[in-house]
């Protein structure tokens, strides 16, 4: 067990997927997990999996630190309410917003003096499909990022309060201020959430003969707009601003496009239909690549695999027995056969090699 960064008790208030998660990576280190949720059953939950103990109230607790993994709406409220009854205790958010949560607890007359001093707004980048306790895992953090987002008010100790139990949950801490976290999110989480959603609206009346023929571009586009409704209305009402000046840019380039495609045989048409695509091209290479380096370009070969246990596992060994690493992997299934398309990225300077070696092992290589 690696000693923690913290050294006292911790009050985690929500046991949610995120809560009960934190709850399990910090009673891993050894410390002392308190858990408090509206939901009496979601608690008893996290307390069963061994995410921390149950909170009572007639019990006195002095934390170190206290976690409110409470919704959006009302991360404010709790944080306040934190700030009040444990004087003593840093206090933090987990919610994706942290603008709007801030600015309530400056407009609020209820705080005491100097409250504010130990508070950090903070934000995992981590979760899961599923949700609640029953899907918490103690590793959901590992090698994730944990954005800080400190305010004037926040003092050095609340900040390294904050800072150690990223670091204690084995995340990727960085440091934004709450602005600059906003507009980030809003970039690379709300905007693709949007798109995916209006995507896969699309296909809610779509004949069944149309989406048969469906692939892993249309999954990989609208995997996400499977999340979780509610929980999305309060992220993007808490963040509109900023990801209105983003869906304005999107929509200055779809009237283009429009435009565009009204006349696609017009002088310039094709040319700007081109210069779209290369403008997709220019920001999709800006993504960060393997272990947040700089951005590679890698070769790509599918291989059918037989689809029944053990195939892919088999495929992978073999792979490694050749002495090539797989930088990325993706599945797909044919439509009419009962095989599977395994999509391996490689080195560029690997592939040719690895194609002539699996196909003289028997597997067939489609290049």
């Amino acid at each position: 067990m690696n000693p923690s960064h913290l050294s006292g008790a911790v009050l985690v208030l929500g046991s949610g997927l995120l809560g009960a998660s934190i709850g399990l990576g910090l009673r891993a280190r050894g410390l002392d997990v308190v858990l408090s949720d509206p939901s009496p059953s979601a608690q008893a939950v996290a307390v069963d999996i061994g995410a921390g103990r149950a909170f009572v109230p007639a019990q006195e607790l002095h934390p170190e630190l206290v976690v409110v993994a409470a919704p959006p709406d009302v991360s404010a409220q709790v944080v306040a309410g934190a700030l009040t009854q444990y004087p003593s205790a840093v206090v933090v958010d987990i919610a994706s917003v942290k603008g709007a949560i801030l600015a309530q607890l400056e407009a609020m007359d209820s705080l005491a003096p100097g409250a504010l001093a130990r508070y950090v707004g903070t934000h995992p980048m981590a979760g899961r499909e599923r949700s609640g306790p029953v899907a918490a895992r103690g590793e959901l953090f590992n090698s994730m990022p944990w954005v800080l987002c400190p305010s004037e008010f926040s003092s050095a100790h609340a900040i390294k309060v904050a800072h150690s139990l990223a670091i204690d949950l084995d995340a990727v801490v960085f440091r934004f201020t709450a602005e600059e976290h906003d507009a980030a999110v809003a970039l690379v989480s709300h905007l693709p959430q949007v798109m995916a959603s209006l995507v896969a609206s699309r296909l809610a009346e779509s004949p069944s003969a149309a989406l048969s023929l469906s692939g892993n571009g249309l999954r990989d586009v609208t995997r996400i707009a499977a999340s979780d409704p509610a929980l999305w209305v309060q992220i993007l009402g808490a963040n509109a601003p900023k990801l209105l000046e983003i869906m304005q840019g999107v929509r200055t380039d779809l009237d283009r496009l429009i435009n565009t495609l009204s006349a696609p045989t017009a002088p310039g048409a094709r040319l700007d239909l081109a210069q779209l695509m290369t403008e997709g091209n220019e920001g999709q290479s800006r993504i960060p690549g393997k272990h947040g380096g700089p951005p590679q370009q890698y070769s790509w070969l599918t291989v059918l695999v037989d689809d029944k246990p053990g195939q892919i596992a088999k495929l992978l060994t073999e792979i490694g027995e050749i002495g090539v690493n797989v930088e990325d992997l993706r599945m797909d299934h044919s439509a009419g056969l009962q095989v599977g398309m395994v999509e391996i990225s490689v080195l560029p300077a690997k592939r040719v090699a690895l194609v002539e070696e699996l196909t003289a092992r028997g597997w067939k290589v489609l290049q």
